[in-house]
């Protein structure tokens, strides 16, 4: 992998536990790839490399028991895999828990603590690059060009089945992957010709690709930017023509029900018919503040499911809560509830493929993660540290997770210049913003280290009062009281946002966040979406109506709830005129509102 033979200190086991798997710009965190690099040197028995007592000892006991090889898979068209075996050398029967990499440079190798970890649970280990992936010159590098958990993506893991089946002879077959990888693993699971996969793990995943990256007519650009960049090489050496060409007209704004159709067929969700009739237990894991993968998608694909299934939604964004338990989480965590996420993950496995007799049958199917219920203290360096972790919440099911609405209403513009949100409908009122410019008022700083932040006790604080109001629109509530002493709104699901928009041109792109204002002003978001209204006749009115992404939040008593509107997030597409005016309003019939889903 590298000409420089690594050595690890706690402090860089310290740093993946206490700033996670992103590092700064869209990289991994580079002391995830540093222990990686370091496990992988000490396995192959390379001098002079120094890792921690508990890394060590870990090392040890899998060089005892088991046979470490790195052997390439010759898939279906002759495209060579990378991969790295575990093979346990004790004669007994044991399943095999394979792991399709996730999207990034480095192939397999920065979840190899993982494979490590799994190996002493009792299980063979192989882990491969899909197709494409990786920096041209490594060893976890794969042939070939990424087919973005395409059919080659699904006959490539059933060609690493047959080398599994082959090296190993296990017991059982399981699939483990994390982004990238959870996806491979689901649609493997349900295409493989032999039904052979007994169970899935699938983390950061998505439902429906084709949802993900377009929806309410809106294009997430920022997120297929960056998989583009993330890859380990350019465009034109990553992906076939074909692929080059429909990702080019995506970010053009064309042909975009190819694209639509392209996502489909790579979506968990269009074959959740054969998961259910191959009956594989299904373990997916996601983040309310997703930016890669929404979570609407993903509940919607395990709604269909009627497998034994468990979906555990967390604090945070992609990869966040599992990411340090894959590249290198050991004793003295930071705080408590950092290691849960990759524990349940394990559980799942060792249940459904080892046979252990463990707490898995009386799970409920959901357990919820409420924002930001976690208490921290402050820290050097101007962070905070997480002391109690936030509360879960477990519910049998999906449905019962919302147990009523409550229907806001929104006024005009009142004594500040803000409108308000009550309990009565007003009618015959428009507010109007200036389109184009980029506000105060946006999802994330950047893809997955807003939400990395917040899954570490550090959310981000916005100020309500410096958004521009000139660029957007702003209502909010009084302060609430509420359910209980502590807890005005437990908001528990999809809100819904409806009025009436006119533009002074043909289309306008709307983006709905909901946000949690305090006393002093500190403000967190809670939720957001986009949607773009095309085929408008200017200056004539529309009704429009969507829902915001899914979320759990508890709005503590005291804090107003305020919903802003803006026409512009750097995470999406943009499809307003710069300068053109877009007008809000609420007329009879079709009076503005919002649904607040309560749990």
């Amino acid at each position: 992998m590298t000409d420089q033979t690594p050595s690890i200190s706690d402090a860089t086991l310290t740093d993946i536990a206490t700033n996670g798997i992103w590092g700064d710009g869209l990289t991994i965190n580079p002391a995830a790839v540093e222990v990686a690099q370091a496990l992988l040197a000490a396995l192959r028995g390379e001098a002079g490399v120094s890792l921690p007592p508990e890394l060590r000892e870990l090392v040890d006991g899998v060089r005892q028991a088991a046979t470490i090889d790195l052997p390439r898979i010759t898939a279906p068209d002759g495209v060579g895999l990378s991969a790295l075996t575990i093979k346990l050398n004790d004669g007994g029967p044991h399943p095999v828990v394979i792991v399709p990499a996730g999207w990034n440079p480095f192939g397999w190798l920065p979840f190899l603590f993982a494979y490590l970890t799994l190996a002493r649970r009792g299980y063979h280990v192989l882990a491969y690059s899909p197709r494409g992936i990786g920096i041209a010159g490594w060893a976890a590098t794969s042939e070939g060009f990424i087919d973005v958990a395409g059919p080659k993506d699904w006959a490539d893991g059933s060609a690493v089945i047959d080398f599994a089946q082959e090296h190993f002879g296990p017991s059982r077959v399981g699939f483990l992957g994390e982004s990238y990888g959870s996806g491979i693993s689901q649609l493997v699971a349900a295409h493989d010709p032999g039904a052979r996969v007994s169970a899935v793990v699938a983390l950061s995943t998505w439902g429906n690709l084709a949802t993900s990256l377009f929806h309410n007519d809106t294009r997430h650009l920022a997120a297929v930017q960056a998989l583009i960049g993330f890859t380990g090489g350019p465009l034109e050496e990553k992906f076939d023509e074909a692929t080059q060409q429909l990702l080019k007209d995506f970010l053009s704004g064309e042909r975009l029900h190819e694209v639509v159709a392209w996502g489909t067929e790579r979506s968990p969700q269009s074959y959740t018919d054969a998961t259910n009739e191959r009956g594989i237990p299904t373990f997916i894991s996601n983040t309310w503040h997703e930016t890669l993968f929404p979570v609407g998608s993903v509940v919607d694909t395990f709604k269909q499911l009627t497998v034994p299934k468990r979906l555990n939604m967390w604090i945070g964004d992609h990869g966040a809560p599992e990411g340090p338990g894959l590249a290198g989480l050991v004793g003295g965590v930071p705080f408590p509830g950092l290691a849960v996420p990759i524990r349940e993950a394990f559980d799942w496995l060792d249940h459904h493929l080892l046979g252990v007799d463990n707490d898995v049958p009386t799970w409920p199917e959901v357990n919820n993660q409420s924002m930001f219920t976690y208490r921290t203290l402050p820290i050097p360096g101007g962070t905070r540290l997480i002391t109690v972790p936030a509360r879960r919440e477990p519910s049998p099911t999906w449905d019962d997770v919302t147990a009523a609405g409550e229907l806001w209403h929104l006024t005009g513009t009142g004594g500040s210049g803000d409108g308000a949100l009550v309990e009565k409908p007003t009618t015959g009122w428009s507010r109007d913003f200036t389109a184009g410019n980029p506000t105060e008022a946006v999802a994330v700083d950047a893809l997955m280290k807003t939400g990395q932040q917040e899954w570490f006790g550090n959310p981000k604080v916005y100020d309500l009062a410096k958004f521009d109001r000139a660029q957007l629109l702003v209502w909010s509530t009084d302060p609430l009281t509420g359910q209980d002493g502590e807890v005005a709104r437990r908001i528990r699901g999809a809100a819904t946002v409806r009025f009436t928009v006119r533009s002074t041109a043909d289309a306008t792109t709307l983006v709905a966040y909901l946000f949690d204002v305090a006393p002093d002003g500190a403000t967190r978001i809670i939720t957001h979406e986009p949607y773009t209204a095309t085929d408008l006749t200017p200056n004539v009115n529309s009704t429009v109506g969507w829902e915001l992404q899914t979320v759990a939040y508890d709005l503590p008593a005291g804090h107003r709830l305020a919903l802003v509107v803006n026409s512009r997030d750097p995470l999406y597409s943009f499809a307003s005129v710069d300068g053109s005016t877009t007008t809000i309003g609420s007329q009879n019939g079709s009076e503005a509102s919002l649904e607040l889903p309560l749990g």
